[in-house]
């Protein structure tokens, strides 16, 4: 113990704990006042206003970790610390997150703002957390009991669910009016009773609440659970504007597989206000057991945390695992070196060193449009990825025709060093992670017919949201979608993609003369953005079983008529609805839209 004093000794090293600690506490609350302003805009309807504070709050992470950075190089130096002071300077940190109400946000805070300002690839793990110091269990919110983490409500009786839900909905005290809130929660009460069935209400009958509401898109989610006995339900209720401009609960989401959809690695972040987020991710695991924790924080914004959690996960799959990283199965790409680890879920995408004809794009250009894409509405058809910088893997897991590959397309990317242990490692300077999928020209060749058919109708419906999204893919061809577990189809390779109002829709000219219709070459000129959705059925219909489904379901997916149509409500201003949830589900299709007041309650009790 007579170590310890020594290492508190230095001032500056509680003054640098202490900026840096001031520095999260100036992003939190800007996050949270993005979350606040949130509830704000949806009430107004500003659906422009909310996609800018969508991209807005992306970009505030990096933003103080920059302004932090400065301070301490400024004021203390900080490049030239030495490691003593470093570490008495983590201790104070610690020190200072004893009651805080965020302490594993602002751990990797520190480390944000410890490794910008060393400037090192790799750095003393000692210096930084790689582990979590603080515990986040049981952490309360004294200081405004009035708004804890989550709402307790007790409807005592099937009976009683009607008014117990209309309570929960005018707690969250939405300026708008609704249409006819008690046509929809007699709708919500019958939806409920439908999916116990034949329940007993248990002495511990309850409905919880999370106390703030999830903003997305153009809605904004009640999110909760329903205790009975020894079972689990979860619990989301969408508010929607309805057609008049008031607002309508839109559908009730109970079943697991729905939130986990909901919660998606294919949908924008939400905008949620939450003094102590560790709890709401505790309790939204308690609803999606199988959702890792790393998934949950990056879906409520936070994706700094959301990586450090996933690192940390791979870090440990790394040390209970012994297969090799080997070249991801599929045809090759002519921008992305993908590899893969059999038994861990992602793919590792590296941009490669040189493009071949007719690629024309560069390093920077191919990071901008990852960037678009994480500051993009991704409507569900887009999946997020985890962008990482100086990743150190054991050289002793690569395959070697993959360090083959690496030292053939991207030498740039990767060096090699010493660990710790003494065994080499091969390190790779820039590289994106996302979730596996199969892709879908391999579901398409080897499914069954309804397999295609389910495949082809997922597809068109993808590519018809993106352009509702404003997002032109670009390259289209199958190989660059995939097939989550949910058997929805997905967008994942972004090196091509565009605004469709930036691209001038054309139908393909009329031939002048024999000479041009005859031609095998592109005989008309075509510009940068020009796209020509009558050739895509040269690459998308091929195959007889793919192409019976195609112009079964989506005929109209070639005509240029579709394409502007999209592109012409968006430059009118236009924000379509997306729904994180069949159509089919939602009450104006599942109950209809002629039940009024008390109908629907009164026959579901």
């Amino acid at each position: 113990m007579s170590h310890f004093p020594k290492l508190l000794s230095s001032q500056i090293a509680y003054d640098v704990a202490r900026t840096m600690l001031d520095g999260f506490d100036k992003h939190y609350r800007l996050f949270r006042e993005v979350s606040i302003q949130a509830k704000v805009r949806f009430e107004a309807g500003d659906w422009a206003g909310l996609q800018q504070l969508q991209r807005d709050r992306i970009a505030f992470y990096n933003e103080r970790v920059r302004e932090t950075t400065v301070i301490l190089e400024d004021e203390y130096d900080a490049e030239r610390i030495e490691d003593e002071i470093w570490q008495q300077i983590k201790l104070h940190y610690i020190g200072l997150l004893t009651n805080h109400h965020q302490p594993e946000l602002a751990e990797t805070f520190f480390n944000s703002v410890f490794t910008r300002i060393l400037h090192r690839s790799y750095f003393n793990n000692d210096f930084i957390f790689v582990r979590p110091a603080i515990s986040t269990e049981y952490i309360e919110n004294e200081e405004s009991p009035t708004k804890p983490t989550f709402r307790a409500y007790y409807p005592g009786s099937r009976e009683g669910m009607a008014d117990c839900f209309e309570r929960i909905v005018h707690n969250f005290q939405l300026e708008r009016p609704y249409e006819d809130l008690k046509r929809d929660i007699g709708y919500v009460v019958r939806a409920v009773t439908e999916h116990l069935g034949d329940f007993r209400i248990a002495p511990n009958f309850q409905i919880h609440v999370l106390s703030s509401l999830f903003f997305r898109n153009k809605s904004a989610f009640i999110i909760g659970r329903v205790l009975n006995g020894d079972r689990t339900y979860p619990l989301a209720i969408p508010i929607v504007h309805g057609p008049s401009g008031k607002l309508a609960l839109d559908t009730v989401l109970l079943r697991k597989e729905q939130l986990l959809i909901l919660f998606s690695f294919t949908h924008s972040y939400f905008m949620v206000d939450m003094e102590i987020p560790s709890a709401y991710v505790t309790f939204l695991r308690d609803i999606m057991p199988r959702k890792p924790r790393a998934e949950i924080y990056t879906s409520l914004g936070l994706q700094k945390q959301g990586k450090n959690l996933f690192y940390r996960d791979f870090l440990h799959h790394l040390q209970h695992s012994s297969d090799k990283f080997i070249i991801a199965p599929g045809i090759r790409g002519l921008v992305m070196l993908v590899f893969t680890l059999p038994s861990y879920p992602y793919v590792f995408k590296v941009i490669k060193d040189f493009y071949p004809a007719p690629k024309e794009t560069t390093r920077e250009l191919i990071k901008s449009k990852y960037q678009l894409v994480k500051q993009h509405d991704r409507v569900g058809r887009m999946a997020d990825t985890l962008e990482y910088s100086g990743v150190a893997f054991p050289l002793s897991r690569f395959d070697d025709a993959l360090v083959r590959e690496l030292h053939e397309h991207a030498p740039s990317m990767i060096e090699y060093q010493r660990a710790k242990d003494g065994t080499e490692e091969i390190v790779v300077r820039h590289l994106y992670i996302e979730r596996r999928m199969t892709p879908l020209n391999i579901y398409l060749q080897e499914g069954s017919d309804e397999q295609v058919e389910h495949g082809i109708i997922e597809y068109g419906n993808a590519i018809k949201e993106l352009m509702a999204a404003n997002i032109f893919p670009g390259d289209m061809l199958y190989k660059n979608f995939g097939v989550t577990r949910h058997g929805r189809v997905v967008f994942y390779d972004y090196d091509e993609i565009e605004y469709l109002t930036d691209c001038n829709i054309r139908r393909v000219p009329t031939p002048r003369n024999e000479e041009e219709e005859m031609s095998g070459e592109v005989w008309y000129s075509v510009g940068r953005h020009d796209i020509f959705p009558e050739t895509f059925r040269t690459f998308l219909l091929g195959d007889p079983r793919v192409r019976a489904a195609f112009l079964r379901h989506h005929a109209d997916f070639f005509d240029p008529a579709l394409w502007q149509g999209h592109k012409d409500r968006l430059l009118a201003g236009h924000v379509h609805d997306f729904y994180a949830y069949h159509a089919s589900e939602r009450f104006i299709h599942r109950y209809g839209p002629t039940e009024t007041g008390d109908e629907p309650a009164r026959r579901a009790a």
